[in-house]
């Protein structure tokens, strides 16, 4: 039982340093997006969130077989499952939409508001709407 105990805290504790590390660029590339930053093109910048978001996935799958809670049987984490697709789809449409600055604006902020959501719903694990 302990070493399923320090397995679940070193994946946790990376999942955690993951999210951290995935939300920081992502605001730090949404500035540079809006300041039309020639950094954006450089190479590891393109690749490196998508390698934090990978690695943030498998440790969130990791989570949830050690934990033996899986989205579509637990209600807080079908919910959780639905603020990230929420989240990545506003980042996306945050950094990569053809529209004004206003709607970026919206959907960085929109971004952030199902991240907090996540967040609220990974600690307390309370179900809101299912």
């Amino acid at each position: 039982m302990d070493n399923m105990y320090t397995v679940y805290t070193a994946v946790k504790h990376f999942h955690l340093m993951m999210i951290g590390l995935s939300v920081m660029l992502f605001i730090a590339r949404f500035g540079m997006k809006l300041k039309g930053s020639a950094l954006l093109q450089k190479k590891w910048l393109r690749i490196l969130p998508h390698a934090v978001d990978t690695l943030l996935l498998l440790s969130g799958i990791s989570l949830s077989i050690i934990i033996s809670q899986y989205p579509f049987v637990d209600g807080w984490l079908t919910e959780k499952l639905v603020a990230v697709i929420a989240y990545i789809l506003l980042a996306a449409l945050a950094m990569k939409a053809n529209r004004g600055t206003m709607f970026r604006i919206f959907a960085f902020v929109g971004a952030l508001g199902w991240l907090v959501f996540a967040a609220k719903l990974a600690v307390l694990k309370r179900v809101v709407f299912f």
